[in-house]
């Protein structure tokens, strides 16, 4: 298919009409946002069930409260705010009054990563994974579009206990749009096969590891391409099992390499299969003012900059 024939949508998107197409089959549906929604797409939501959604205005750590209150009466709140401000700002209500109480409140946190573009380093959180990895007990997804944005709220919804979902503002490939496609909280699916290396994608990486693929398959270089929407809990049998197929891994993520998906990876392969593992995600750097494209490319997140770490790394 060409480039410019594929389908794109922004995640967040996703978030929003999903929310408001799953209302009526979940009627304790609840949706808060911190005076964001037209952003975070909770507007969709709000302009269809507007006695169903809070507008909390800009008190993130008080939201958080309100939600953990209404999820124990019965209802099933949704938060939403940019990740720097639901992941970051809220951190220790996320943690005491919705993590340790293991409560059902679900964290709709869009905005993630360097594709927030223009607003800049103060916006672009590339430490939210890290941050609600160590919650005990946390859900964490990152879908990596909108077909999996859409089978990862309806799974939080039916799920019961904390979750925490990330979104993107930038619109993406659709690459999960095919016949059997299933989703399952804490399973991974393999979308390409191969012997050489392992490629460990999450969120919008996943369309650049398989762009990588191709490129390298132009050079005899077979690579499997993993996609783990689940960071938390880990399916740690799908990354044991490529592995010991190819010998060598290397993750990928719109977020840093330190305590995200490339940490979550190690510590799995350092326990139970050690093998080389290269991590390709923001290298302990702050990101900047830019386009989103312009940034993803610097930075090496795009399928030419994955293609250049995994031939570096073999």
């Amino acid at each position: 298919m060409a480039e410019n024939t594929v389908k794109k949508i922004a995640t967040r998107e996703s978030y929003g009409n999903s929310l408001k197409e799953l209302a009526e089959e979940f009627p304790n549906l609840v949706v808060l946002d911190a005076d964001l929604a037209a952003a975070t797409k909770t507007g969709i939501f709000r302009k269809a069930y507007p006695d169903r959604h809070i507008d909390c205005g800009i008190a993130e750590e008080n939201m958080m409260g309100v939600a953990a209150g209404l999820s124990l009466v019965g209802k099933i709140p949704f938060v939403s705010s940019f990740a720097m401000f639901a992941a970051g700002r809220a951190f220790e209500q996320v943690r005491n009054s919705i993590g340790y109480p293991h409560l059902n409140v679900k964290i709709g946190a869009t905005h993630a990563g360097i594709t927030v573009g223009e607003d800049g380093a103060t916006h672009q959180c590339n430490e939210d994974i890290a941050l609600m990895r160590t919650i005990p007990g946390m859900v964490v997804m990152c879908p990596s579009d909108d077909v999996e944005a859409r089978a990862a709220v309806r799974a939080a919804l039916e799920y019961e206990g904390p979750v925490y979902i990330r979104f993107g503002r930038a619109a993406v490939p659709v690459i999960n749009d095919h016949p059997g496609y299933h989703f399952e909280i804490g399973k991974g699916t393999v979308v390409r096969e191969g012997k050489d290396v392992t490629i460990v994608a999450t969120g919008i990486c996943v369309d650049s590891a398989l762009g990588a693929a191709k490129m390298l398959e132009e050079e005899g270089i077979s690579a499997e391409v993993v996609n783990i929407c689940t960071i938390k809990p880990l399916d740690e049998e799908i990354i044991l099992n490529s592995a010991k197929k190819t010998g060598k891994v290397v993750t990928v993520e719109e977020h840093s390499v330190i305590g995200g998906l490339g940490s979550a990876v190690c510590d799995c392969l350092c326990a139970h299969y050690p093998v080389p593992v290269k991590k390709v995600g923001m290298q302990d750097v702050f990101g900047e003012s830019g386009s989103a494209a312009a940034l993803v490319e610097k930075y090496g997140l795009d399928a030419k900059g994955v293609y250049k770490s995994v031939k570096e790394f073999l």
